[in-house]
């Protein structure tokens, strides 16, 4: 099996004849009767023997173009459109080639009838949002584990069932690895899978064949507009979530202006909550007491009854994050009551999320926290949440994504220098993009909105870390926000191993200080 997915270990074989005849596809008239598939992918490096290949059309290439390889790697038959078609018998491949006209649009159904996903088992909850969507999926993880429930996962930081875990490449894999993953999930015995489900998830059909039993939506910010128009494409994306052939019901975060769209437009049926006072909704939540970097909070039901607990990250909106997992579980039909009865028993949610608002740091010496968080929104939240239990100076250290969304930039800028006391702007992730470039946007924008501050270039961020180690003193907080659970940079098209948890730990060392 390839690492890049994790499959059934017992795949049951499909019939290729009843495939094209289930799905009224064309062929190229060799004999089915007798190709049986047990998989499907759609990257010939990923190919398993007895696998479907579908090649779809890219940007750059056609993933026909790679027929060949698929094959040599065992293949048995070839999904693809007209063109593609054409250049597999360029080839001379020779293996049954069924003919489709959109064959990113039929992988996710196809993919369902090879796997068989079943839409009862394992219960699925997708999470969709700016922010937020990867802290709800591990503490919707973290509750049913408390309630003794066999879970799976599948995140921007990995894929996991019990201890077997690969890390992710996408937000949302592609619909073939997706429903390989989730029928791995049913063959396990697993009952409830939490999946965090990207706006391209959406658009690129990568969810296609899933429905869930219940997803949430959390907000809608700055970030992905080098993928759509406009806010209001983006937020389309998202709100087709909030459909009766995706989601059987839904639970709505009204914290943002978003919320109320999605309640107007949505056709499934939904509850709402919020952390905001002011917010008529059927959830809500009540910040309690700051401890250290846990967050109590109070959840009250549309029925009057109540949960008091606490989530170990910091911040408002972890406790409204939480708050949303509890919503989600309770409109699956999972006891209010058994929720808050193993909650108190544990003291609190034992939620662990790598790289979001994660602390690097030991007893001694300056607070290091590292997060995922690359949007103006996202900078705005976690330096506000830090500052909160910041006796000494907040020093944040961050880049920019290369080839990413380069609108938002300006405002991470000013963010980040207007709500901290010191900035190091180094280079993270530059991709293709000259990354002395993406420095000057970022500091122009950091200068202009605090000129007095401290604000510094540093390219590397390896010295970045040092240097805010090294100025630290105790009741300080270090953020270095970005790169997150990640443990590869690239730079000019080339991976480079780089994680910045472990360069801050080492650093820490290094300073004479716990780690």
């Amino acid at each position: 099996m390839p690492a890049a997915s994790i499959r059934p270990l017992h795949p049951v074989p499909r019939s290729l004849s009843e495939l094209a005849a289930a799905f009224g596809l064309d062929d190229d008239e060799l004999d089915l009767e007798r190709v049986e598939v047990t998989g499907v992918s759609v990257s010939s490096r990923d190919v398993d023997a007895g696998d479907l290949y579908v090649g779809i059309p890219g940007a750059r290439v056609h993933g026909a173009t790679f027929a060949s390889d698929a094959v040599e790697q065992g293949a048995v038959a070839i999904l693809t459109d007209s063109a593609g078609a054409e250049l597999v018998r360029e080839e001379g491949v020779d293996v049954p080639v069924l003919i489709v006209e959109d064959p990113r649009l039929a992988l996710g159904e196809v993919s369902g009838w090879v796997y068989r996903t079943d839409p009862d088992e394992p219960k699925l909850y997708g999470v969709t949002g700016t922010n937020g969507k990867t802290s709800v999926a591990y503490i919707l993880d973290a509750i049913l584990g408390q309630l003794s429930v066999v879970t799976g996962l599948t995140t921007t930081v990995e894929r996991r069932i019990g201890e077997e875990r690969i890390e992710a490449a996408l937000t949302t894999p592609e619909a073939s690895e997706l429903h390989a993953l989730i029928a791995r999930m049913r063959e396990v015995g697993v009952h409830a899978a939490s999946i965090e489900v990207s706006a391209q998830a959406v658009t690129r059909h990568r969810i296609d064949g899933i429905l869930f039993d219940v997803v949430g939506f959390l907000n809608l910010s700055h970030d992905h507009l080098d993928d759509y128009a406009d806010f209001e494409e983006y937020f389309q994306a998202k709100l087709e979530l909030f459909t009766p052939e995706r989601a059987r019901r839904g639970v709505v975060s009204l914290d943002s202006e978003w919320g109320k769209r999605v309640v107007e437009e949505s056709r499934i049926p939904l509850t709402t909550i919020s952390s905001r006072p002011e917010i008529d909704a059927d959830w809500k939540v009540e910040l309690g007491k700051r401890e250290g970097m846990n967050t109590c909070f109070t959840l009250i039901a549309p029925d009057g009854r109540s949960i008091t607990t606490e989530v170990p990250l910091p911040g408002w909106f972890s406790a409204a994050n939480a708050g949303l997992a509890i919503a989600m579980l309770v409109e699956s039909g999972y006891d209010l009551g058994e929720i808050a009865h193993v909650l108190e028993r544990d003291g609190l949610i034992k939620a662990y999320v790598p790289g979001r608002t994660e602390l690097i740091s030991g007893e001694r010496g300056p607070r290091f926290v590292l997060d995922y968080g690359h949007t103006p929104d996202a900078f705005e939240q976690t330096l506000g949440a830090l500052r909160e239990f910041t006796e000494g100076k907040l020093i944040m250290i961050f880049g920019a994504d290369g080839d990413r969304d380069k609108m938002k930039r300006p405002a991470m800028g000013r963010i980040a220098a207007e709500l901290a006391d010191v900035v190091i702007i180094t280079d993270y992730n530059p991709r293709m993009e000259d990354p002395a470039s993406i420095r000057a946007t970022l500091l122009e924008a950091a200068r202009a909105a605090a000129p007095h501050k401290d604000i510094r270039e540093i390219a590397d961020a390896r010295l970045g870390i040092r240097e805010a180690v090294n100025m630290a003193r105790e009741g300080d907080t270090i953020l270095i926000a970005g790169p997150g659970h990640e443990t590869a940079s690239e730079v000019g098209g080339k991976k480079i191993g780089y994680s910045a948890r472990e360069e801050a730990r080492q650093a820490l060392r290094e300073a004479g200080w716990d780690a």
